[in-house]
């Protein structure tokens, strides 16, 4: 069968879709694996079982990250990688991630099925964290990979509870050896989440790259008193100026339009008492944009902010960013081939760029990269009600097939 004839099984796909998300699901129709808990490790189980039905070999390295591979008639040749996650945030989606990892197993199911042989291996990558809700930063898995963090850095994050990363990977049985291998290139497909295809009436974007981000941990700290008897003037609240610097965060993204991002998602109020003045409060801060030099517009206006809101409140404050990658352009031939992809199956397609962070944003920094989207319903993610439709998951699966094969040289 020749390359231009494959095409993949899209009831096969949504079915494995569906099997995986009843790992955690919830009662709105959600998942909730987060990354390294049991549930997280049922989902790498039924993986890594499904590959290995496919014929693949398993690797597994020192990250817990897992490469399955389809062999190729040189072994000698990188592998042309696709992939994504399976870990979800809490309250998570049944496409986000998953799509990306179950797609690439469905391109290596659709070779089986047409008896195609690729000059390169094929390999299909599940990424360890990239959500990053349990261990901050996201995408630490893919980071290390990439040479963004040290294997150390990534094994000792810590969740609430303590936990390090490399603890909970040993203890599900997925710490591995290495951190590294050669790809040739590396194509991820991935629900948009966000409204912009949907809203413009296509099937497939054509993801020319991702825009900058920022995480912050913020701290401020005043003074614990009774809520009665301590008069207003001479209270040093720490809701209050964490208040302020959240209402600050909401003017940034709003102040450098178009394309801006900035949201405060966390955060903790100590003692957490109905009648006692807050002491402490801790937030975190992700700010995004796509022109690096406006992000850190954005950067010095939240510092600005912080200074000023523990200045008027008496308070101290501590500012300490945890992550940070510049606007990530993809690889000019990897863009290409997916975009001719989507022209050849008469997809409707338009270019777009990321506003979300992937693993295809680290793994660029050392392979050819490209990505793939397909619309979720509403724009709507990182929610139990995010949503996607087979016809669309499968175009997209299409995409993914033809673009990996006409690089790995299939025949």
């Amino acid at each position: 069968m020749s390359n231009g004839n494959l095409r993949i099984n899209g009831e096969r796909l949504w079915n494995s879709l569906m099997e995986m998300a009843r790992i955690g699901a919830t009662e709105k129709g959600g998942v909730c694996r987060l990354a390294l808990t049991d549930l997280d490790r049922e989902g790498r189980d039924l993986f890594v079982s499904w590959c290995k039905e496919a014929g693949c070999t398993i690797d597994v390295d020192a990250m817990g990250n897992i490469f399955a591979r389809r062999p190729g008639r040189d072994p000698s040749l990188p592998a042309v990688a696709t992939g994504s996650h399976l870990d979800s945030q809490p309250t998570g989606g049944r496409f986000d991630g998953v799509y990306g990892v179950l797609a690439g197993l469905e391109v290596i199911r659709t070779l089986n099925d047409g008896d195609v042989e690729t000059d390169a291996p094929v390999e299909v990558v599940c990424w360890t964290n990239e959500e990053g809700s349990r261990f901050p930063p996201a995408m630490v898995g893919s980071g290390v990979f990439a040479g963004a963090f040290d294997l150390e850095y990534g094994l000792t994050r810590e969740d609430m509870e303590g936990l390090t990363l490399g603890e909970e990977l040993t203890r599900i049985g997925y710490k591995g050896e290495g951190s590294g291998r050669p790809l040739s290139a590396y194509f991820e497909a991935h629900i948009e989440q966000g409204p912009t295809i949907e809203n413009e009436g296509k099937t497939v974007g054509v993801v020319t790259g991702a825009q900058g981000q920022r995480w912050y941990e913020i701290t401020l700290t005043g003074q614990e008193a009774h809520a009665g008897p301590t008069p207003m003037a001479s209270r040093h609240d720490a809701l209050v100026g964490a208040a302020k610097v959240v209402l600050a965060v909401n003017q940034l993204g709003h102040r450098f339009q178009p394309n801006a991002c900035a949201t405060v998602g966390m955060a903790q109020v100590r003692p957490n008492s109905r009648n006692v003045i807050p002491g402490e409060v801790f937030l975190t801060v992700d700010m995004r944009h796509p022109d690096d030099e406006r992000l850190a517009e954005m950067d010095r206006g939240l510092r600005e902010a912080v200074e000023k809101a523990a200045s008027e409140g008496g308070l101290a404050a501590q500012c300490d960013q945890i992550m940070q990658f510049d606007a990530q352009p993809f690889d000019d031939e990897c863009v290409g081939l997916v975009r001719s992809a989507a022209e050849r199956a008469g997809f409707a397609h338009m270019d777009i760029v990321s506003g979300a962070g992937h693993d295809a944003v680290y793994v660029a920094r050392v392979a050819p990269t490209g990505m793939i989207f397909v619309p979720c319903e509403g724009g709507i993610s990182h929610n139990e009600i995010e949503n996607a439709q087979p016809d669309d998951l499968a175009a997209g699966c299409q995409v993914l097939l033809q673009a990996m094969t006409e690089k790995a040289g299939a025949r």
